[in-house]
């Protein structure tokens, strides 16, 4: 620690407003960056804290009110240091016992008046956030130092988590980033709802001008590609594994509940539909739609419905059948081979083409989620019976663009996303959802998301939304708003120890030969033994 560059010294605080420090003279102001890591050594304990405000202050308010001016250089510096001086504030948010050899825990305490803070060194970011390997994936560089800054993968895919950011600030590239990390290490399936054809085969930089290779050419054999549009997929070289139908029998009723903005249904739709499937069955939907007027005038006066809103529910309805991909009967032969390849441990990104209207985006990642998921509480049950390693379904996470979408707070109840995102980890299911108004989401879905990795946002409601559940969020508020619009983010939550500002891991020819490199499937992250079995049964329910 006497190496270290010191900083500052505390001068007060408390543990839930976090420490103020006064700034040595020999150190200069403009060094200081928000979002900084800083160690505070105190009696007993060591405190890892980030920097979260810079302030002046003066010892009078006199020598304010009278400045030297550019005149006088050496009033100046006369001042500078004793009578006018640096302040900043600190958050710590772990501490460490001198002499340890645990693992950084939270902070229980602050340190004494006069406890001196310093710089961080590479070793004390290898202390707090771990080293490369071993289940562990670098995300990034810390703003003023090239330490990595790693996220601990078996803790991001065991519980929901999402990416946000304003539009053109990278939202994409850091997703890019988490998913490469979690195929390298095998640490879960990954579904991939890709809306913008970034994730597959290829994508591009932020500025849309240079290409950059996707997931399915940094691992083959891993990743499969299916597409709506396979025209669009040909078009563009994009050597796909298998193309999506979506038969009108597979549309339930929620599935339209869900889509009832997107094709402008009135507030009856709901109930006319019940009445159809509840006729119909299945195949409500092309019963509905084969109906001539007769016909329907027949069929509303034989259940009660309202001639109007089914009439207009027909009509709307009609939308469907102008999406290509879309047949009426499904064999659900491509579906099966994509739950197939989950289950084998790969991962799948599900591409749009043309299709990226909210309707086609909407319909096909809710069918698709909802037949995935009922395979996995089915497999879980049996598990639970069984206790059978072979039984357990493989950990699964499920990437949603426009989450906003699917995770309103009108609509968060009754999507399969919602239901998914509230479980946690119960069936082995959870998501990845990536969104530019995280305010537009449910409360209660953000209060459950595990770990947040946020690039800069502007709206107030945006950024109270990110820290959703978080405690002592105030001075991070500050923090993330202080970002810069590209390669920086913030890391918080579950999946890394403290939160951390970071500048993102650049996608490169270096990335892509770290990520290609020993690339056959390695063995899980937890291996399955009979105790863990028995744990995580337990743990289930």
């Amino acid at each position: 620690m006497a190496q270290a560059t010191r900083i500052g010294l505390v001068t007060s605080g408390s543990l839930l407003e976090g420490l103020t420090a006064r700034l040595d003279e020999r150190y200069d102001i403009e060094r200081l960056r928000v979002g900084q890591f800083m160690v505070v050594q105190g009696r007993q304990n060591r405190f890892f804290s980030m920097l979260t405000d810079v302030q002046l202050a003066a010892t009078s308010l006199s020598i304010l009110a009278d400045p030297p001016d550019d005149e006088h250089p050496l009033l100046r510096e006369i001042l500078a240091g004793r009578n006018t001086y640096g302040t900043f504030k600190i958050t710590p948010q772990l501490m460490l016992p001198e002499d340890s050899l645990e693992t950084p825990r939270p902070v229980k305490t602050i340190p004494a008046h006069f406890a001196p803070i310093y710089e961080a060194s590479e070793d004390d970011f290898g202390l707090v956030f771990g080293a490369e390997g071993d289940g562990k994936f670098q995300m990034g560089t810390p703003l003023d130092m090239d330490v990595p800054v790693c996220i601990d993968l078996a803790r991001f895919v065991e519980r929901s988590n999402g990416v946000f950011g304003k539009s053109g600030t990278g939202k994409s590239f850091l997703t890019r980033l988490l998913l490469c990390g979690v195929i390298k290490h095998n640490a879960a399936s990954n579904l991939i709802f890709d809306m913008h054809s970034e994730y597959g085969w290829s994508g591009t930089t932020e500025d849309k001008i240079q290409e950059v290779k996707g997931l399915s050419q940094l691992f083959p054999g891993q990743v499969y590609i299916y597409s709506l549009d396979p025209e669009s997929s040909r078009r563009r070289g994009v050597k796909y594994d298998g193309e999506i139908t979506i038969g009108l029998n597979e549309v339930r009723v929620d599935d339209i509940l869900l889509l009832q903005d997107a094709l402008n249904l009135n507030p009856t739709a709901a109930e006319s539909a019940f009445i159809c499937a509840q006729r119909f069955g299945d195949d409500w939907i092309q019963k509905l739609r084969e109906l001539d007027t007769e016909q329907l005038k027949e069929f509303v006066e034989s259940t009660g419905a309202n001639m109007s809103s089914m009439s207009a529910l027909s009509r709307k309805l009609a939308q469907l059948e102008q999406l290509k991909f879309v047949t009426r009967k499904s064999s659900q032969s491509s579906i099966r081979q994509i739950i197939d390849a989950l289950l084998a441990g790969k991962n799948v990104v599900v591409e749009f083409g043309q299709y990226r209207s909210e309707l086609a985006y909407m319909l096909v990642s809710n069918i698709l989620t909802r037949l995935i998921y009922d395979e996995w509480v089915r497999r879980t049950e049996t598990f639970l019976a069984s206790k059978k390693t072979s039984d357990r379904p493989p950990q699964l996470m499920i990437t949603i663009e426009e989450a906003h979408n699917f995770l309103t707070p009108s609509l968060a109840k009754q999507t399969i996303f919602g239901k998914i995102a509230r479980e946690l980890r119960k069936y082995s299911v959870t998501l990845l959802v990536v969104d530019q108004r995280p305010s537009s989401i449910d409360n209660e879905v953000m209060s459950q998301l595990g770990s947040r990795i946020t690039a800069l946002l502007n709206d107030d409601r945006d950024i109270d939304a990110v820290f959703m559940g978080v405690g002592g969020s105030k001075g991070l508020k500050t923090v993330l708003a202080s970002l810069d619009s590209r390669q920086q983010a913030m890391m918080l939550g579950h999946a890394v120890p403290m939160p951390v500002v970071m500048r993102t891991r650049a996608y490169d020819k270096t990335f892509y030969e770290a990520m290609m490199h020993g690339n056959r499937r390695g063995p899980s992250l937890r291996p399955r033994t009979p105790e863990l079995i028995d744990q995580e049964a337990d743990e289930l329910f």
